[in-house]
């Protein structure tokens, strides 16, 4: 029995041992394998990466000396680029193929003035100047040439003298082109290169220097803050001077660009000054629509030195949308924008001066524009108000988002704009009073306003469509009798003791925050009693609410709007919609009260900031009285023809 129990035990544990390796196991080993491959080919790819990158450098570091060598063996007046500064026989860009790998060569060739032989420096210019700190005066021949340090011994042993001739000779190189640099680029195109490989050389004649029919130009760029900017690309053409040129070149870190060596010639160069994301400066030339450029073609001069300035910066734009008071856009509406740079003068010719349509939702962005200040005007519309101003200082390399509010056209019409003296910025809830012998009406600055002037087109109306017409009365009023009136229905020679009215509903476009309830007149016949006129106003967010609350200005349903108390409640704050009911009463049906107009000023994000304004003027004088709290009143005349605009400024008391 015990040798059958151990044969059975050694059965089971190699039964065991037989067991193949788990899910995990396998999973865990092929991961391992995986990482290992992965590795190696890795290495064997950045290997062969490595050896690729050294033979394409190998191969541009060949053609590198091959340009050099080439360009070394060429004539010293031959060495220049095809149109340009200095000019000569070798192409800009050329591209190249060796071994079935494609390159791109680049040239750059510049006359380097030294100043071993004085410079052509407007520090010093022609008529004569101080060296620069590390040159010598030296008296050469009669003249005073300004040289290194290192060269000063030489001169001196060959007699030349230290310190200036006279007074008044010239420290300045007529003939600046000294010796040529050279520098070549090369890119591999097909191998996504980054960074060019380069090599420069410097080229020397070997008999006298430059053209004395030459002179130079140094073109300077700057921002719109009078900072350098370095890295402009500066395009040249002239195609009147020999040899004609057209050729690109960078400012320095001065931003500066200096061409020592150009053909003379009276308003022949065309000089465009750009930069990536940046706006354009250049040259204009005199046409018949501009015969006076404000920048005419560069001119150069024989043996002296012409600087022009370039201002350039970053891009701007503006995002403009047209909208009515009650923020609904109104879409397909031409625009016009106007700047104030000028490219010409007499006649004045804008730099920016621009007519676009809006999209159908009333929008248009204005891309690529240059810093500067713009006004905007509508066709088919006033513009009523402006989010901002729309006279808009635009500064570079800003969005300015801009919100044109529009109305009716108005044959007259003044548009007041009431502004802190000291900062510029618009004063809300300034009374603007405008008078004249036959007219008078007083607005808040900064506030929309709606309301009704009429009522004849009878009741029925939900929502406001018809300006004349009403939602319901309760037939004690009389709409008709008194045009642009109510008052209560007369009865036979009586009038009725009292009587109501509801509007439509007013829609305001956007979620709104209420000021005031106006209306007129506001004095009454005594014989009607006290507050023969009142209001209630009811809110909402849609224009079919379960009901109509009306409320007065405690936020009940038991207080009214009175002549003493205007001012709306803010119960009412951040409801898109308005109705109101006028009750009338009288204390003696031998008269009546009358209304005559209603109104309710409010904001929201449509409304213009410090804003207001009158329609359907007659073309005449007005008065303009405007005052705010802590400001000053002021009092201004105006001529009101077509559409006017008057800005106010105010100063703190």
């Amino acid at each position: 029995m015990p040798v059958m129990k151990n044969f059975h035990h050694t059965m089971h544990a190699s039964q065991q041992r037989k067991h193949g390796f788990s899910l995990l196991e396998i999973v865990v080993a092929v991961g391992i394998f995986a990482i290992f491959v992965i590795g190696i080919y890795s290495g064997i790819q950045f290997v062969f990466k490595l050896v690729y990158n050294s033979r394409v450098r190998i191969i541009e570091t060949s053609l590198l000396n091959e340009q050099i060598e080439g360009i070394r063996n060429m004539s010293f007046y031959d060495v220049g680029i095809v149109n340009g500064s200095p000019s000569g026989l070798l192409e800009r860009t050329v591209t190249t193929t060796r071994n079935n790998i494609d390159f791109e060569i680049t040239r750059t060739i510049r006359n380097i003035d030294d100043p071993f032989d004085g410079v052509i420096d407007p520090g010093g210019g022609s008529s004569g100047g101080e060296c620069q700190q590390s040159q010598t005066e030296l008296c050469h021949d009669g003249s005073t040439l300004c040289v290194g340090q290192n060269a000063v011994q030489g001169h001196l042993n060959h007699g030349d003298t230290e310190g200036a001739c006279g007074a008044d000779d010239p420290v300045f190189d007529n003939q600046p082109s000294d010796y040529k640099f050279v520098d070549v680029e090369i890119l591999c195109t097909s191998c996504n290169q980054q960074v060019p490989v380069s090599m420069s050389t410097y080229l020397a004649p070997k008999f006298l220097e430059g053209d004395p029919t030459h002179g130079a130009l140094f073109i300077h760029v700057i921002n719109a803050s009078g900072q350098i900017v370095q890295g402009a690309t500066v395009h040249v053409v002239s195609t009147i001077t020999n040899p004609t040129y057209n050729f690109y070149d960078t400012t320095d870190n001065d931003g500066k660009l200096a061409v020592v060596d150009l053909a003379a010639g009276i308003a022949a160069y065309d000089i465009t000054v750009t930069k990536n994301g940046y706006t354009t400066d250049q040259t204009v030339s005199s046409t018949v629509s501009n015969p006076n450029p404000t920048k005419p073609f560069g001119t150069v001069i024989a043996q002296d030195l012409t600087e022009l300035y370039f201002t350039i910066d970053a891009i701007s734009e503006m995002s403009v949308q047209t909208l009515n008071a009650y923020c609904t856009p109104i879409g397909s509406t031409g625009i016009s924008l106007v700047g104030t740079k000028k490219i010409g003068t007499s006649p004045d010719v804008l730099l920016t001066d621009l007519s676009v349509t809006t999209n159908g939702s009333g929008q248009y962005t204005f891309s690529d524009l240059v810093w500067d200040t713009y006004q905007f005007d509508v066709s088919g519309y006033d513009i009523i108000g402006s989010i901002p101003n729309e006279r808009i200082d635009l500064l570079p390399g800003v969005t300015q988002p801009v919100s044109l509010i529009l109305g009716s056209v108005s044959t007259n019409a003044l548009r007041v704009d009431v502004v802190d003296s000291v900062t510029g910025q618009p004063i809300a809830d300034a009374t603007v009073l405008v008078t004249s012998t036959s007219f008078s009406q007083e607005k808040i600055t900064g506030v929309g306003t709606v309301g009704q002037t009429d009522w004849f087109g009878g009741s029925g109306q939900e929502t406001i469509g018809d300006d004349a017409r009403f939602f319901d009365d309760d037939s004690n009023v009389d709409v008709l009798t008194s045009a642009g009136n109510i008052t209560l229905r007369d009865m036979l020679g009586q009038y009725a003791a009292s009587g109501w009215l509801e509007s439509s509903t007013f829609d305001l476009g956007l979620n709104a925050t209420y000021q005031n309830i106006i209306w007129e007149p506001l004095s009454q016949p005594s014989e009607t009693g006290l507050n023969s006129v009142r209001f209630q106003i009811a809110t909402a967010n849609s224009t079919s609410p379960s009901s109509w609350s009306y409320l007065g200005p405690d936020g009940t349903t038991g207080s009214y709007y009175t002549t003493i108390d205007t001012v709306i409640s803010d119960a009412h704050d951040g409801d898109r919609y308005i109705r109101y009911m006028a009750y009338m009463s009288t204390a003696s049906t031998t008269y009546t009260p009358t209304l005559s107009n209603v109104s309710f000023t409010y904001t929201n994000s449509c409304t213009p900031p410090g804003q207001t304004y009158f329609g359907g003027l007659s073309a005449t004088d007005y008065t303009v009285t405007v005052s705010a709290t802590g400001y000053e009143s002021e009092s201004s005349n105006v001529t009101v023809g077509g559409y006017t605009k008057l800005t106010v400024s105010l100063q703190g008391s």
